[in-house]
């Protein structure tokens, strides 16, 4: 198995509370923790962010309120296979909503 598939963890501009259906998905969210956009690329992830912030198969959120990469988060955890990115994607995102923040997936 290839491993050329990593997990990636944008910040979220804190305005991004404001929309009903991120709110709806983040009840327990605190304040004042991170909001995040959560994904999986086979591309490089600043590659994959850049993609996002130009509307290139680009999720909402992290269109219009991506910061910037958390490779803090991450980086430890690429680069895997394509199912291992997939179980991951999910898994972090658990992950992070049970520490606080605020967590998109598409």
């Amino acid at each position: 198995m290839r491993e050329r598939h990593s997990v990636y963890v944008i910040e979220l501009d804190a305005s991004v509370w404001l929309e009903p259906k991120f709110k709806k998905s983040n009840p327990d969210y605190r304040f004042g923790s991170p909001c995040v956009y959560v994904g999986m690329t086979g591309l490089d992830p600043d590659l994959r962010f850049d993609q996002h912030k130009a509307g290139i198969k680009a999720n909402k959120y992290a269109r219009k309120y991506g910061l910037r990469l958390m490779p803090e988060i991450y980086q430890k955890l690429n680069p895997m296979p394509y199912r291992d990115a997939q179980y991951m994607e999910v898994e972090l995102g658990i992950a992070l909503r049970r520490s606080g923040y605020g967590v998109w997936q598409a």
